[in-house]
């Protein structure tokens, strides 16, 4: 490997990991300061914190759980994001795959083999997503409407028209949910690891694993993903060389709708085994969080759905000792300091950069 490709390389992957590292480690500053308001340790709350997570099974599997829709979530965003698009519609996608998984688990027959059901669901979750992401798709392609208002106009459109169904028509009495499905489960964790028993985690955090890596070979290593990312960075130059630019767009939702319905499935098929209304809470929007600090990139994004779930579960573990909402303000403060650190970091690695080209002229003129 030549020394200027080596040295590319080496300061992409220090722009990747330098940034969410300062935030982390501002993100917990803010958070001693805060703990010491309450009169409480800093590294006793912590060690609470990672016990609750990472120090058992059952608190892990409950993270598991969590990160399999944040990387989903995370997904959608960066995807969409790498087409210079701004979805901020993963909620809405989110519910309607879980909805479309539970209609066709629903409608198959119990008779069905598992892996035929596991697989019906997964695409109708997906496919229900992604449709659900063309709308804004073809509305920006066509006729240049701004993705990110419709988006959130769409998740309350969806949401609304999904109540309704549930409401009018598949409403078990006196609840807010679907039926329970004939087909389509994936076994939890604690089918196969008994420590895992009682938490919610499940197999589809496999297919999400999945899901990160086909993401990053069609962002990296294919034709559609090169002109995916040329079009985010410059949609003028793109088009000049010969890229369809709203055909493009029009791609990257319909496969960032196709990325947040998957993480339907996870409640859907893998816990409670049935659609229910406000499952998808929230989720949309932290996915744009873990995007963020994952730098759009879907291995970084692995890794930041995972910070974020332990800290989403973290705030039920501390909550004897600290308010639970603290969790919430320390996500928010990691989301600012990426946004604060990322320009200075890229500053301080070109300044670096070029003093090293610069010593090395001097040395190679001496």
């Amino acid at each position: 490997m030549s020394a200027p490709r080596e040295h590319g390389i080496l300061m992409r992957a220090a722009q990747a990991l330098l940034a969410p590292v300062l935030a982390v480690a501002i993100a917990m500053v803010v958070g001693d300061l805060l703990i010491l308001t309450y009169g409480e340790s800093p590294g006793t709350v912590y060690a609470l914190l990672l016990e609750g997570t990472w120090g058992n099974a059952y608190g892990f599997g409950q993270v598991l759980y969590k990160t399999m829709t944040l990387i989903c979530t995370g997904l959608a965003f960066a995807y969409a994001a790498r087409a210079g698009l701004f979805n901020v519609g993963a909620e809405g996608q989110l519910a309607a795959g879980g909805f479309a998984a539970a209609l066709i688990g629903l409608a198959l027959p119990v008779a069905t083999p598992a892996v035929a059901a596991v697989l019906l669901c997964t695409a109708g979750a997906m496919g229900a997503g992604a449709v659900t992401g063309a709308v804004p798709g073809v509305l920006r392609a066509r006729f240049g409407a701004s993705e990110v208002i419709v988006t959130i106009m769409l998740n309350f459109i969806v949401l609304a028209l999904l109540n309704y169904a549930v409401a009018s028509h598949l409403a078990v009495p006196e609840t807010l949910h679907t039926e329970v499905m004939q087909a389509g489960f994936v076994s939890r964790l604690g089918a196969f690891l008994p420590a895992f028993a009682g938490s919610a985690a499940n197999l589809t955090i496999v297919i999400a694993v999945i899901a990160a890596v086909v993401a990053w070979w069609a962002m990296f290593r294919t034709r559609s993903g090169f002109e995916l990312r040329a079009v985010g960075l410059q949609p003028d130059a793109a088009e000049y060389g010969g890229v369809n630019v709203p055909r493009t767009w029009l791609r990257a939702m319909i496969w960032s709708g196709a990325f947040a319905g998957l993480g339907g499935i996870n409640f859907v098929l893998g816990y409670k085994h049935y659609y229910e209304e406000g499952f998808a809470a929230g989720s949309g929007f932290l996915g744009i969080a873990v995007a963020l600090v994952g730098r759009n990139h879907p291995l970084g994004i692995i890794a930041a759905a995972l910070l974020f779930a332990t800290l989403s579960q973290g705030g039920l573990a501390v909550n004897a000792l600290v308010p639970k909402q603290l969790v919430d303000i320390l996500q928010a403060v990691v989301i600012l300091a990426v946004a604060t650190t990322v320009p200075e970091v890229q500053r301080l690695l070109q300044r670096a950069a070029s003093a090293a080209v610069r010593r090395g002229s001097t040395e190679q003129t001496t």
